[in-house]
């Protein structure tokens, strides 16, 4: 029965329960500013459009309504600026989580099968080769890799959690060199509507793609854009071969987003006012945060978009962690991200406002804008 958990490490978030602890004892409480998770309202136009479809007694399927795939197609068209896209180039998820963690095993990868993510990453990626027995490889740049055995690249821009975004003339590189190795790549775009200081640019755009999808998956989650977190609405973009083959797979797998879910998505992405106005309370709160974190002596490198600032002290990061506790602040380790976030701290900036002030006074910076 434990077979298959042992090949996975440690769940990294319960080596932070000590500091939790020590930032809750705060008089003032805790700011958590270390998982992302959102905390404003979902937009009430996603409510309704949950709770008009709460009477869904039969099965949903798996490829969706044809309501929920016209809205993915007309978003990615919209949206990525992706030519030509069909009800056969998109496909439901059930938030990108899940599909990143099973995606090595849907796609038949195994033992001799490589998979490659960046050195700093979500670990979700080397869990997902973990799973099927595939071997995980890190890299600076794809490009030089050996692609003997390499079945899979996950590129992340913007990335999760350095913030860092890959410009347009790197992408078409990336996805000359996999093509040309015959390697699938899939690009988890989840934050690609939250960049400040810089464009994020979708594998989808025919700039890089060249106006084919051969080869190529955009992920892309309704989590941070509209607050859906809870929801688990995602979906995938691209290759129609692959998500044909996807597609079966996850109907003999039960694999179905809700039906209420589906018709939530389809409001959500019919709507970029709510993105608008979410968009502008992540950016007051960054900018507090950015500006308080520098003046206390801390270095952002990166962080040109996304919900985090990747921070350092120059100091080990289990240090950094323990000394913001102390304050009553919690932010992740960068080491969670790869041996190369040792000196690193993750902050994020989806706490409410009132949390963010907290933080800011704490951190001896200047008071968020418009506050009293």
């Amino acid at each position: 029965m434990g077979a298959v958990s042992a090949r996975l490490p440690v769940f990294p978030w319960d080596k932070l329960e000590p500091y939790k602890a020590t930032a809750a004892a705060h008089p003032d409480g805790i700011v958590d500013l270390s998982v992302g998770t959102p905390v404003d309202p979902v937009p009430r136009l996603i409510r309704e459009a949950l709770a008009g479809a709460a009477d869904s007694p039969g099965y949903p399927t798996v490829w969706g309504t044809t309501e929920l795939r016209d809205a993915l197609t007309g978003w990615v068209g919209r949206r990525l600026g992706a030519v030509g896209v069909g009800h056969r180039n998109v496909l439901p998820v059930v938030g990108s989580k899940e599909l990143v963690a099973w995606l090595p095993t849907q796609l038949g990868l195994g033992p001799g099968d490589k998979v490659a993510h960046p050195r700093l990453a979500y670990p979700t990626y080397e869990v997902g080769a973990r799973l099927c027995g595939a071997e995980s490889v890190g890299y600076e740049d794809p490009t030089e890799l050996d692609p003997s055995g390499l079945r899979l690249l996950w590129l992340n821009s913007p990335s999760n959690p350095t913030g860092r975004v890959l410009a347009k003339d790197e992408l078409v590189r990336i996805v000359a060199w996999a093509r040309e190795h015959g390697v699938l790549v899939v690009s988890d775009e989840c934050y690609l509507e939250l960049g400040w200081e810089a464009e994020p640019v979708s594998v989808l755009h025919p700039d890089v793609c060249g106006g084919t999808y051969e080869g190529l998956v955009a992920v892309h989650s309704l989590s941070k854009r509209s607050n859906l977190a809870g929801y688990r609405a995602a979906f995938i973009a691209g290759d129609e071969a692959v998500l044909g083959e996807l597609l079966q797979i996850r109907k003999h797998g039960g694999m179905m987003t809700a039906a209420p879910v589906q018709a939530a998505t389809v409001a959500a992405l019919g709507d970029d006012v709510h993105v608008q106005e979410q968009r502008a309370r992540y950016a007051a709160r960054r900018a507090a945060l950015r500006g308080a974190l520098v003046e206390h002596g801390f270095r952002i490198e990166h962080s040109e978009a996304s919900l985090y600032l990747w921070a350092t002290r120059g100091e080990g990061c289990w240090q950094t962690v323990a000394h913001l506790a102390e304050r009553g602040i919690l932010v992740a380790p960068g080491d969670f991200y790869g041996e190369a976030g040792a000196d690193f701290v993750r902050v994020a900036f989806t706490a409410t406002d009132e949390r963010v002030e907290a933080a800011v006074k704490r951190l001896g910076g200047p008071r968020p804008a418009g506050t009293a």
